[in-house]
């Protein structure tokens, strides 16, 4: 590892825990502390603590940001308010995806996103150029990556573990409230990557220290665990959800990778407008589908998928599911091949033809509502 990667605020803590580390997205990143599979079935069964604070932050405010952010981002902002979040994309005019992000409507003239790691510089430069277009006079676009961290609290026995601590838990999904804990402003939101019932706490980045040492008290004594970049992993492939990179990049489209519902189709502008709906009429050319493997083994990206001797996609996600105890893994299959769910594929191992299922993902019930 480099001395170039990114450190976050809790570092010190995680070392103290006995994280292992890796580098992901130019962060420094715990992988895992107990195990992965330990580390995901406390996730499933009652609570795990994730520190995501390496996600980006952005701050859009000044007269008519939310009008601004609705005609950049391709979700219809118009549906939600204040106290509510959204999930949105960035995209080219091309129709690629520059990222996926969550909105946070603070007011009509505030509005907080929460990017990837890697693309936060990148989202924040396009709409900074969109606004210095003409398109939002008066607004002030800053990266605020290091002034939050965030804290995911995900699984059965989270609403359990934040009311202890004093912290708002009854808000709707997607919904959130500003509150405190020990003096430390935290925003909590109803949402998370896992699948699980889940919050997402943002506490300023400097005194995050406070309250991850209290969610680390609670989440133990509720019988969960911190978790790792490989739980992340795993829980958010067993349910679908694409990542950045893998399901989701410039040249694969929100309509590829199923993400149509986060687009506004009735909205006048957003990014890659045009391209998007040239595409909804024309069908996608390749299609996100999950396999499931049949035997044994474990499917990786980048893998070639086989209907018969024919070569019909790729894999872009792999990994063992610890909950269904079998390989599973997401691809970009060729709409024109018309491989349907159900049907059997092999995927290329390294030389060994592994058969697989076609599903609809996810692949274990989503609890998040």
């Amino acid at each position: 590892m480099t001395d170039d990667l990114q450190h976050g605020p809790l570092e010190d803590r995680h070392r103290a825990l006995g994280a292992s580390f890796a580098e992901f997205s130019g962060w420094l990143m715990p992988v895992s502390y107990a195990g992965t599979v330990s580390e995901h079935n406390a996730t499933r069964n009652a609570v795990g603590l994730f520190d995501v604070s390496h996600l980006g932050k952005a701050l859009i405010r000044g007269p008519g940001a939310a009008e601004f952010v609705n005609s950049t981002l391709t979700n219809d902002l118009s549906r939600i308010g204040p106290g509510k979040a959204q999930y949105t994309l960035c995209c080219t005019e091309s129709g690629g995806v520059i990222d996926d992000l969550i909105a946070y409507y603070v007011d009509d003239d505030e509005i907080f996103l929460v990017p990837n790691a890697a693309n936060t510089a990148a989202v924040v430069e396009a709409l900074q150029a969109a606004a210095d277009s003409g398109l939002g006079a008066g607004l002030t676009i800053t990266n605020e990556h290091r002034s939050y961290a965030v804290l995911a609290v995900q699984g059965p026995r989270s609403a359990e573990v934040l009311g202890g601590l004093g912290l708002p838990v009854d808000m709707d999904y997607m919904g959130y409230a500003d509150a405190s804990y020990a003096g430390v402003p935290v925003r909590v939101c109803r949402t998370g990557y896992t699948g699980e019932h889940g919050y997402e706490l943002l506490p300023p980045w400097e005194s995050a220290g406070v309250v991850f040492d209290a969610l680390a008290a609670a989440v133990g004594a509720a019988g969960g665990e911190p978790a790792g970049l490989g739980a992340r992993d795993t829980l958010r492939t067993e349910m679908g959800y694409p990542l950045h990179g893998h399901e989701l990049a410039l040249d694969i489209s929100p309509l590829q990778a199923r993400c149509g519902w986060a687009i506004g189709w009735k909205k006048d502008a957003f990014f890659g407008r045009d391209a998007l709906l040239a595409e909804k009429a024309a069908g996608p050319r390749r299609l996100l589908r999950g396999l499931r493997m049949v035997g044994r083994g474990v499917l990786r990206p980048g893998l070639t998928v086989l209907a018969g001797e024919t070569p019909v996609g790729v894999t872009t996600s792999g990994t063992f599911s610890p909950t269904l105890q079998v390989g599973i893994g997401l691809a970009l299959i060729d709409t024109g091949a018309a491989v349907e769910d159900g049907q059997r594929v092999t995927v290329d191992i390294r030389g060994r033809a592994a058969e697989c299922e076609v599903v609809r993902p996810p692949f274990v019930d989503a609890k998040t509502r």
